[in-house]
């Protein structure tokens, strides 16, 4: 498809523009998306707010955004599972193939990973992008564009939940009710996990913990975490925890409730990148430890669970801005941080209607 496209970029620190680029040329195993919707991540505030995250260092002009969802409308000549018209939820990272990891299925872990929107890789702030077909999953008909967006924070949850073994009959905590606390929270209960309960200090994300199906809800901020979970198990623990806040008192608190043999799950990365934790605990109740990183062999699964009704997606949507509206969109964001749950850019206005 010859033409152009509008393109936010991040220009700087805390300011954002846009530019106009060609709409990208299709290879042969690639697909063409006009996308409809992207989801806001916490990693994109991130760079917006301090231009870097790590090594990942942010140099202007700059396209943010990695969960996307929208329509193909052209295909690769190798390209036979996609046709034009079909909608479809974006994998975003692109790996080798070849290297150790990717040979043993944890291709997650590829060191040479092109992943949207971590520097210097461009992400989806777009109208269109090509990408590798195989990573273009094809979303059912009672699937939406909207929630196609948010199949790659769901992935995350799922991949915590199956890191930590989640199963029928366990009572389960997580600690954290931002985005991917939430996801996770649903992650388990589609994984059959009995009884879930939500941990945070922000009483309008523990509301919608409880909207979206958690068992039950705990202020940190208000009541004791170890004392209330006690109550819940008769002293006994909880079989996991999933930590999503990424601070050391809930990553001690997490330690704390956790039943003797039992899994603890770090997905949340702490501002510090580092914790001090009361190992003797750890090792008396040899607690096993597991982490996550992106995911890997999850959208089919995750896309599967929205399809039957097990995780309700557009529930953790809470603000949706139009591409035009992109400055408003990651200024909202940052300074509202307590009332947004997950905000969603809306690339395409004649795509489905916020997800409908």
């Amino acid at each position: 498809m010859e033409g152009k496209m509008k393109t936010a970029v991040m220009l700087g620190i805390g300011e954002m523009g846009f530019e106009e680029r060609d709409i990208p040329q299709v290879k042969d195993d690639e697909v063409l998306v006009k996308l409809e919707y992207v989801g806001i991540c916490g990693s994109d505030l991130h760079y917006y707010e301090t231009g870097a995250i790590g090594d990942y260092v942010v140099e202007p002009p700059f396209v943010l955004g990695h969960e996307p969802g929208g329509t193909v409308v052209e295909v690769g000549k190798n390209v036979t599972h996609l046709k034009a018209g079909d909608r479809v939820a974006l994998e975003p990272g692109k790996t080798c193939g070849h290297c150790e990891f990717c040979k043993t299925g944890r291709y997650n872990l590829c060191p040479d990973v092109v992943f949207f929107a971590t520097p210097p890789v461009d992400g989806v702030f777009q109208e269109y992008v090509a990408h590798e077909a195989d990573l273009c999953f094809k979303l059912p008909n009672n699937v939406s564009t909207l929630e196609g967006a948010l199949i790659e924070p769901l992935a995350v949850g799922f991949h915590a939940a199956i890191q930590g073994d989640a199963h029928l009959g366990q009572k389960a905590v997580v600690m954290g009710a931002g985005c991917i606390g939430l996801v996770s929270m649903m992650a388990l209960k589609a994984r059959g996990v009995s009884e879930v309960y939500v941990v945070d200090i922000m009483e309008k994300r523990l509301k919608k913990a409880l909207e979206l199906g958690a068992d039950g809800v705990i202020n940190g901020a208000e009541e004791n975490v170890e004392q209330k979970i006690r109550q819940i198990t008769d002293g006994r623990g909880v079989d996991l925890v999933i930590e999503t806040a990424g601070t050391e008192i809930t990553t001690r608190q997490a330690i704390s409730i956790a039943k003797k043999g039992s899994n603890i799950v770090l997905v949340g990365y702490s501002k510090s990148g580092e914790m001090t934790l009361p190992m003797s605990l750890v090792l008396d109740k040899e607690l096993t430890f597991k982490t996550v990183f992106r995911y890997r062999h999850i959208y089919p699964m995750a896309i599967e669970a929205v399809a039957q009704g097990k995780v309700n997606l557009k529930g953790i949507v809470t603000d949706i801005f139009d591409l035009d509206d992109v400055q408003k969109a990651m200024d909202y964001s940052v300074n509202n941080k307590t009332d947004i749950v997950k905000a969603v850019i809306r690339v395409c206005k004649n795509g489905e209607k916020d997800g409908k």
